[in-house]
Parts: structure tokens; C-alpha cells; sequence
């Protein structure tokens, strides 16, 4: 099964039917399983109520996107940092800090960053291999940042509290955005850019009108949090609660989401979700073989074989889950990873929450590195420019991303703190 998974995956095979075909050899193969059961297993695959929440996020998504969001978060990012060394640059990734509350997705965030930043980046002086570098790694705060798709899907297959992932996630995106900050900062003091270029800062009153006018998209994480914490609604009906905000922001207090904007997000929802839920069918049965040949339990004993401390075994995982991501696209990885990586690390004590949103952020950072990163190719074709400019401006953003991954390894309160004070433990 194995085998021909990564042949369809070499061929260049849509990620989904790679999965599918390759789990279904098992059952051509094997006599103890019937053909109907991999079947019943792609159906029942998607039948789950947590399971709700993803099309709905993405939904609500779309509808903010399309209702005049975006260009109030922009004008507000480019008020806080554009008159700052790399301005255009910190205005991208606090952007993607912004949106990440709205779109959920990476690659959707560095889509539309590419298709409207880039080219005023590269005409202010910004490298176009800087340009999109940044632009493709700090969509990876959107990884953290709830509604996060990444965290549905691992709390739905691990078992683990979406809403705790949510809250877990706040302070490891704040840290992303202001570490990408920095760095954006020493490069761009390095080589010069808007040395040349005065940008007076903003005044209280600006910022507070910018503040204003888009404080509507800033109260959407915050709402459905709120709404988790205290019980109001769970993390799946919070996704039907986000996409009446959206339509009751769009319609009745920006006024720009008419019909045929409606019809677009409608559209662009279809796509996404029925990309995103093939996967998961697919994925059914393949995580299905790998508990029925009790992989999980292999593998924890060659992992647990190498070392028993509960730091290095995580250290080993990550690894493992990193080079994962370099090869597979970040929503088949983590349905396929999770049922085999997160009973290890529950067996050596790592909290399940903690251990998910690390491991969400490096399956989605392989979208942002070659050979195969989805987020990367989809930059580099919009700008048209190639891997290797794109590899060269994204490396010190990616090196500044895995030094704060180890830290947050070795300090895991960083991650776990508003949880737990949440939770009041």
C-alpha cells in the first residue's frame, strides 16, 4: 500500500486519489477484508459532527473575504508598521496575523497577500524573492490562529478539545508574528531596504478611525472563543455562529456583500470543502489499514526503542512529521499522521494539545519549503518566479520559524498556558 502511495504521489497524482487508490490495493490484496468495508470506511469517514465545523470555517471564510475585510485589515497593518525598516514586509505578516482569525487556510492567506502585495513590495526596492519569501512563510501564523483548519481536523481524528487547540494556539501565533518582525527587521536593516523612503508614523487618531473601521473582522476570533470558554456554543456550532456573523457584518454594517460576491464565496466554499472532504473520506480508509496492521503500536515501540525521555521522543516525532511535510500536502498529512504519532506521545506524557500545535505548524510549514510545498507553488505561479528565488528569500523567515518551534518544545507553557488558565487549572 505504502509503496504504491508514493508512486502515485511521484506521477503527480491529486493528493486525495493517491490515498484512496493506494488503500484500496490493501484491500484487493488482502482476503481477511471484504472490498465493501473500504467503502463503508470512505462514507463513514466524513459522517462526524466535529467534522462540521470545517465547512462551515471555510464558508464564513469566504463571505468575510468577500465583504470588504481585507482592505480595512490591510490599511490598518500598513497604519501600525509601514513606517517601520521593511515596512510592506511587517504589514504582510501582520496581515496574515489578522487574517488568520478569517480564513483559517495558508495557502489561501498567501494567495491574496501574493496577488496584492508583491508587486508594491518589489517596486519600493524588496528583493522578489524577500518579497514572497515572507509573504509564504508568515501566512504559517494562519496554522495557529483559530479557526484554524489545521487544529479542527487534528482535534477531530486525535479526540483532543478543538477549543482547547484554539486557545493553545493564540500566544504561539503572537510569537510567530512578532519573531518574522524581527527577522523582517535585521534583513532588511542588512541590506538597505527603505533607507531611502520616510513614512511618518500615524497619528493616535488615525489609527483608532483604521482601528474602527475594521474592529468588526478583529472581534471574530475574539467572539468565538468567548463563546467556547463559557459554553455558549462548541467549536462546531461555533462555525454555523461564524458564518451568520459574516453574513450579518458583510450585509448590514460594511454593505458590501451583495449577490454576486455571495455567489463567489458560495463557489470558492464548494471547491475548498470538497477538496478538503475527499481527503478526509480517502484518508478513512487508509487510516483504517494502519489500525487494522496496528502501526501505531509498531511504531511507538521503534520510537520508544530509541529513547524513553519524553523531550527527546517529541524532538524525534517533529522531525519525522517535518520531513512528512516536505513531500505531502498539510490536511492529507495530518489525518494520516495523527493516529500514529499522538498515542506515542501521549504514552511518554506530552500533552495532546501541545503536542498538536506544534505538529500543525510544521505539516504546514511543508507547504512553504521544496519539493512539493502547496503554498510555495501556489506564490511562485501567481508571481511567476521560480523555486529556487522563492527558497533563497523565504530561508531566514523559515530558520527563524524552526528555532521558535524548539523553544516552544522545550517550554511548553508557552503553548499551554491560556488553556489551562482558562480552565482554571
Amino acid at each position: 500500500m505504502l509503496i504504491v502511495f508514493f508512486v502515485l504521489m511521484f506521477i503527480n497524482m491529486p493528493i486525495a486519489f493517491a490515498i484512496g487508490i493506494a488503500a484500496m490495493t490493501y484491500f484487493i490484496r488482502t482476503s481477511d477484508l471484504t472490498n465493501m468495508l473500504a467503502i463503508q470506511q470512505f462514507v463513514t469517514g466524513t459522517q462526524s459532527f466535529p467534522l462540521l465545523a470545517v465547512p462551515f470555517f471555510v464558508l464564513a471564510g469566504h463571505i468575510l473575504n468577500v465583504s470588504g475585510i481585507t482592505s480595512r485589515l490591510i490599511k490598518f497593518s500598513n497604519l501600525l508598521t509601514g513606517h517601520l525598516a521593511g515596512g510592506l514586509a511587517h504589514v504582510s505578516i501582520v496581515l496574515s496575523t489578522l487574517l488568520g482569525g478569517i480564513s483559517g487556510s495558508a495557502t489561501a492567506d498567501a494567495a491574496m497577500q501574493s496577488r496584492i502585495l508583491t508587486k508594491d513590495m518589489v517596486q519600493r526596492g524588496y528583493s522578489k524573492g524577500f518579497s514572497i519569501g515572507v509573504i509564504g512563510v508568515s501566512s504559517l501564523i494562519t496554522s495557529t490562529i483559530p479557526p484554524s483548519i489545521g487544529l479542527i481536523l487534528y482535534g477531530f481524528i486525535g479526540g483532543v478539545s478543538i477549543g482547547d487547540l484554539f486557545m493553545a494556539g493564540i500566544v504561539p501565533g503572537i510569537l510567530m508574528c512578532f519573531t518574522l518582525m524581527l527577522t523582517v527587521s535585521i534583513v532588511a536593516k542588512k541590506r538597505g531596504y527603505d533607507s531611502d523612503i520616510v513614512v511618518e508614523r500615524p497619528t493616535a487618531k488615525e489609527l483608532l478611525i483604521s482601528f474602527k473601521d475594521c474592529i468588526w473582522a478583529l472581534l471574530f476570533p475574539v467572539i468565538l472563543l468567548v463563546g467556547i470558554r463559557f459554553g455558549f456554543f462548541s467549536a462546531t456550532e461555533g462555525g454555523a455562529v461564524a458564518v451568520v456573523y459574516a453574513l450579518l457584518v458583510g450585509t448590514f454594517i460594511y454593505r458590501e456583500l451583495n449577490w454576486t460576491n455571495f455567489k463567489k464565496a458560495i463557489y470558492d466554499s464548494v471547491q475548498d470543502n470538497s477538496m478538503i472532504m475527499l481527503i478526509i473520506a480517502a484518508a478513512s480508509i487508509f487510516s483504517y489499514v494502519i489500525a487494522y496492521e496496528n502501526l501505531p503500536r509498531t511504531a511507538s515501540e521503534l520510537i520508544t526503542g530509541i529513547t524513553a525521555e519524553p523531550t527527546l521522543l517529541l524532538l524525534i516525532v517533529l522531525f519525522i512529521v517535518f520531513l512528512a511535510g516536505l513531500f505531502m500536502e498539510a490536511t492529507a498529512n495530518t489525518l494520516l499522521l495523527t493516529p500514529i504519532f499522538l498515542p506515542i506521545v501521549e504514552q511518554a506524557g506530552v500533552d495532546p494539545v501541545h503536542f498538536g500545535i506544534l505538529m500543525i505548524v510544521l505539516i504546514t510549514l511543508g507547504g512553504m519549503t521544496p519539493p512539493l510545498g502547496v503554498t510555495m507553488f501556489a506564490v511562485c505561479s501567481i508571481t511567476r518566479t521560480s523555486v529556487l528565488e522563492f527558497s533563497k528569500g523565504a530561508a531566514p523567515f523559515l530558520l527563524a520559524v524552526l528555532i521558535l518551534i524548539i523553544i516552544l518544545v522545550f517550554f511548553p507553557q508557552l503553548v499551554l498556558f491560556v488553556p489551562d488558565y482558562l480552565n482554571g487549572s
